[in-house]
């Protein structure tokens, strides 16, 4: 039997009004009130609940269009997730420049202070999935779209400024080490194990890399808290063609964070969503996200001028040789309306530039400019990417690519090719006058092959470089997460390795780090590191091979100089029960409010408490809800009925405890001074006799009850972000 296909109507546009287009007749489906359910067609359902069967018992019907489009659209709701920064958390926001940068480049959004460029920002975990813990120890991303009027400008960092390889020929190697191990999908978003130390052991230009991420970078306090880095050498080129190198650096103003590795490992229970909570949370109450947009900018004729290769992406310019100039600041004010539709959605590329920025030939670089458009085409699911709300430029869209999967643009009239005259020769092409792009014209005159210059051999000055730039607790601090990694190591030869490298960048940290594990410092192992160099390869140039010369320290690499000046957006814990001391709890937590930090009041239990005058205030937690290392500082106040009760609260002890053990400015008052009597804290208690305040190591203790004093103290401790000198003591019962 042959089924008669339906007629066409003449006119294509019968079944509308032929004076109303298509796209006036699209209603705003985006607020649901007072709406009825409808199929992606616009249906209406009657039925939600059941799929049509033959029969109230019997199996469902291939007929059911409905259904199918349902769960068709349910099983396709999980695109797949990036492959690295897979977890991330993002908001909008907008960038002006504080100076017109002409000088230097010619980009747009660079010349004008008046002129706010809209900007989406990403920040994100890269080893782990989706479901990872926001503080695993990692590199986090920081990557900028700037929606400018000459096109969409992505700005793909991280916040580290440098990488673990040189070439992006291993990167699959780096992300297959890095990631579980196939046999049995294990560790998830850790590195602390067996194939990625085995990689790195055999690869001497990742040990710059090496002694970030094995630093307190690696664990930022917040997303509001890191520097960002674009990573590569850049080229800024003026309207007169002249090019310059410029390195991309994001400051934030509240200063440089992180926290402890003990906390990191807690938070990760009590919050692994820690670091996406933070943002949203700031930007619902106010507290924008701000950071500075920095810039390190060199002229060509100094190309070769530094001792290391500025095309290496192992390598940074210390600060002390090129001073940063913040050009600009970047406010973060909105959260997103959708997960998915922009933080999911959203695609980056290095390769997403304007006239006035361009390319160098960083090796890595270049493989990143393929491997970005190549991942949004798998992920995305079509080279129509570009047209998802969230990937629109600002900037009109005028070309002659057409139809693709998912396409959205209409785009009219019969010509699809260039050059043309039946659409009078456009789209045309903009000379440089009229902002078209032309790459900058470097002279290339070379030899092809597949080899690496001996100007990126060097591997080991700037990972010395980094860690005599480090604090004596951030040194400390590298050495811990070291023997922590290396010790979830399996392979005794792998530690070796590790153990060997580590004593090209220093001694002392090789036999700190040694010891720890168990074993000594091997001598003599080029012969084991040189099994992984391909026959035709040179052992000498891939393997350890210190260079002479000492690069001191830079400063600006401690995050023991950032700014401590500030406790905007720190959280301090009240500790609290029935029977407080009323007015000295509402005069500290108006000063800490006034100085821009947020206050949380932790009880027993939940509800309302009554002060001792009896006013009544409402918990924000519980002990059962809450821990310590989801604060910045504690405070206890007085009231007799109040610390009677947190004497028998070990949740209570054990938070200030921990709080000191992990070095957090505490301050108590009135009676609360006998709780610390019950702490590690109670020989703090022994010297706060009489009525005066007594401040060591961060701990301000005052038997008054809330003299200005205190306060003045305690927010002084607070803006020092963290006591280092408490880790000394390493018995502390938390």
């Amino acid at each position: 039997m042959s089924i008669a296909k339906p007629k066409k109507p003449k006119n294509k546009h019968a079944q509308q009004p032929s004076t109303v287009k298509v796209d006036q007749l699209v209603k705003d489906t985006t607020d649901a009130t007072g709406a009825y359910l409808t199929t992606n067609q616009g249906l209406r359902i009657n039925d939600n609940q059941n799929s049509l069967k033959a029969g109230e018992r019997g199996p469902t019907l291939l007929e059911d269009f409905i259904f199918r489009e349902k769960i068709t659209h349910f099983d396709h709701e999980r695109i797949p997730e990036r492959i690295v920064h897979a977890r991330g958390a993002a908001a909008h926001g907008y960038f002006q420049v504080y100076h017109s940068m002409a000088q230097y480049t010619k980009a747009k959004f660079l010349q004008d202070p008046t002129q706010k460029t809209p900007v989406f920002v990403r920040f994100s975990t890269v080893a782990g999935s989706r479901g990872s813990t926001d503080l695993a120890r990692d590199v986090r991303g920081f990557a900028v779209k700037f929606y400018t009027e000459e096109g969409n400008y992505d700005v793909v960092g991280n916040n580290i400024p440098v990488f673990f390889i040189q070439d992006a020929m291993k990167f699959p190697d780096l992300v297959h080490a890095v990631k579980p191990e196939p046999h049995n999908e294990i560790p998830q978003a850790a590195s602390a194990h067996d194939t990625f130390w085995d990689f790195i052991s055999l690869m001497p230009e990742a040990m710059h890399m090496i002694m970030w991420v094995m630093s307190d970078r690696a664990i930022p306090r917040s997303y509001r808290m890191m520097e960002g880095f674009g990573v590569h050498t850049f080229r800024f080129i003026n309207d007169k063609g002249q090019a310059r190198f410029v390195k991309f650096h994001w400051k934030p103003l509240l200063g440089t964070h992180s926290v402890l590795w003990d906390e990191a490992i807690k938070i990760s229970g009590n919050d692994p969503d820690f670091h996406r909570r933070d943002l949203w949370e700031a930007i619902e109450n106010g507290d924008y996200p701000e950071f500075e947009f920095g810039v390190q900018i060199i002229e060509e004729k100094d190309e070769h001028k530094f001792g290391f290769d500025l095309l290496d992406p192992t390598k940074l310019i210390p600060e002390e040789m090129v001073p940063v100039q913040r050009i600009g600041k970047l406010i973060l004010n909105r959260n997103p309306d959708n997960f998915f539709a922009e933080t999911e959605q959203v695609a980056f590329h290095p390769g997403h530039i304007v006239p006035g920025i361009d390319f160098t030939n960083d090796p890595l670089l270049q493989g990143r400019l393929f491997s970005y458009l190549d991942t949004q085409l798998k992920r995305l699911g079509s080279p129509n990417f570009h047209e998802i709300p969230i990937n629109r430029p600002i900037a009109p869209v005028h070309n002659n690519q057409r139809d693709a999967h998912m396409r959205q643009t209409i785009n009219k009239g019969r010509v699809a090719y260039e050059p043309n005259t039946l659409a009078g020769g456009c789209p045309f092409q903009a000379t440089r006058g009229e902002g078209g792009f032309a790459s900058h014209a470097e002279r290339i005159d070379a030899t092809k092959v597949r080899a690496r210059s001996e100007s990126f051999f060097d591997h080991f000055s700037q990972a010395t470089l980094f860690f005599n730039s480090q604090s004596a607790a951030e040194q400390d601090h590298i050495v811990n997460a070291l023997r922590f990694e290396l010790g979830k190591v399996e392979t005794p030869a792998i530690r070796e390795r590790m153990v060997y490298m580590l004593a090209q960048v220093d001694k002392s940290l090789a036999n700190r780090v040694a010891e720890g594990l168990g074993i000594s410092v091997p001598a003599g192992i080029e012969r084991d590191l040189n099994q992984s160099i391909p026959a035709d390869g040179d052992p000498k140039k891939f393997q350890p091979k210190r260079v002479g010369k000492n690069l001191g320290a830079s400063p600006a690499l401690s995050m023991a100089n950032t700014t401590m000046n500030s406790i905007k957006t720190r959280k301090v814990a009240v500790l609290v029960a029935d029977g407080f001391d009323a007015a000295p709890l509402a005069t500290v937590k108006q000063a800490l409010m006034n100085a821009g930090a947020q206050v949380k009041l932790i009880a027993p239990r939940l509800g309302q408490l009554q002060g001792n005058n009896g006013e009544q205030v409402k918990i924000d937690f519980s002990f059962l809800t809450c821990s310590s290392v989801l604060f910045d500082a504690v405070y206890v106040p007085g009231g007799e009925a109040s610390i009677e009760t947190l004497q028998g609260v070990p949740k209570a002890l054990h938070f200030i405890n921990e709080a000191f053990k992990h070095c957090k400015a505490i301050a108590v008052t009135g009676a609360a001074v006998d709780l610390l009597q019950a702490t590690y804290l109670a020989d703090k208690v022994n010297h706060a006799s009489g009525k005066g305040v007594i401040v060591d190591e961060g701990v301000v203790i005052s038997r008054d009850a809330a003299p200005a004093k205190v306060i003045a103290e305690f927010i002084k401790a607070i803006a020092q972000h963290r006591h280092w000198s408490r880790e000394r003591d390493d018995h502390v019962p938390a």
